[in-house]
């Protein structure tokens, strides 16, 4: 085992993408649990499909990706949130309406221009190990900021996942803390991107929640617990990647997936 990490290691692009994936996965992890007790599970996909038509966007003129993306999909996240909590839109039907909306500009945008090339399929289906040391700068920056503004206002973010009345009754403005939530996941969504691709990056922010809510009963163990499974299920991902040829992102929500259901058995079983 440590000659097969000894020879991952000595790869440069293997040390840059375990170091983006990791931090990646830990952001995704603290902010899956709020995402899913609130059944807002699927905002990562639509925002990654918004993520995408950006990218395609940028892509064809020419414009740095993060730079364009980032602001674009928190923009959206702002966007979908007002409409769910309008009431204009419901939020599957908000979610649905700029997923599939945004995908199909970005299709046609890279149809238009240079077509659909290496890097936007590696957006679109993942392509970790093609992550350059300008996205390795720019992921540990803004995946400081998630994790300073999650901890800093952790104990908020608790209250509205939990008792979202009971905080608005206490003068909370439980508004501005759904935004935070909306904009700190469009962060992860399009820094995931790289890594998992537009198609895959909700099952980061869905399953180690949903596995560590099979074995735990309280908020601050599930979030504990969604942290391990993911950075787990990333690094036996990647490990099987590396070792047999795999394509990266998919396998590590193969492992999530089976991580999700042995915890799940595990569950029924200790139930019993």
């Amino acid at each position: 085992m440590i000659a097969y990490l000894s020879e991952m290691l000595s790869y440069p692009f293997m040390v840059r993408a375990l170091t983006v994936g990791a931090l990646v996965s830990l952001c995704a992890a603290l902010l899956g649990a709020s995402l899913v007790l609130k059944r807002y599970s699927m905002i990562g996909d639509g925002l990654s499909h918004v993520g995408f038509g950006a990218l395609a966007v940028a892509s064809a003129l020419h414009l740095a990706p993060l730079a364009v993306a980032v602001p674009v999909v928190v923009l959206a996240a702002f966007l979908l949130l007002r409409l769910s909590e309008s009431g204009r839109l419901k939020g599957d039907a908000a979610t649905a309406v700029f997923s599939t909306g945004a995908l199909a500009i970005g299709i046609v945008v890279a149809s238009m221009s240079t077509g659909m090339n290496a890097e936007l399929n590696s957006y679109l289906f993942g392509s970790i190990l093609a992550v350059s040391m300008t996205d390795v700068a720019v992921s540990v920056a803004l995946s400081a900021v998630v994790l300073v503004l999650y901890l800093f206002f952790y104990e908020k973010l608790f209250a509205v996942t939990f008792d979202e009345t009971f905080a608005r009754a206490t003068g909370m403005k439980t508004e501005w803390y759904h935004t935070l939530l909306a904009v700190l996941t469009a962060i992860v969504v399009v820094l995931g991107m790289r890594m998992l691709g537009a198609l895959l990056i909700s099952s980061l922010i869905v399953f180690p929640a949903l596995t560590a809510m099979r074995l735990f009963g309280n908020y601050r163990s599930v979030i504990i617990g969604a942290v391990v499974f993911s950075l787990c299920g990333f690094l036996v991902g990647m490990g099987i990647s590396f070792w047999y040829g795999t394509p990266a992102g998919a396998s590590i929500v193969v492992v999530d997936l089976g991580l999700f259901c042995v915890c799940s058995l595990a569950a029924r079983i200790r139930g019993r």
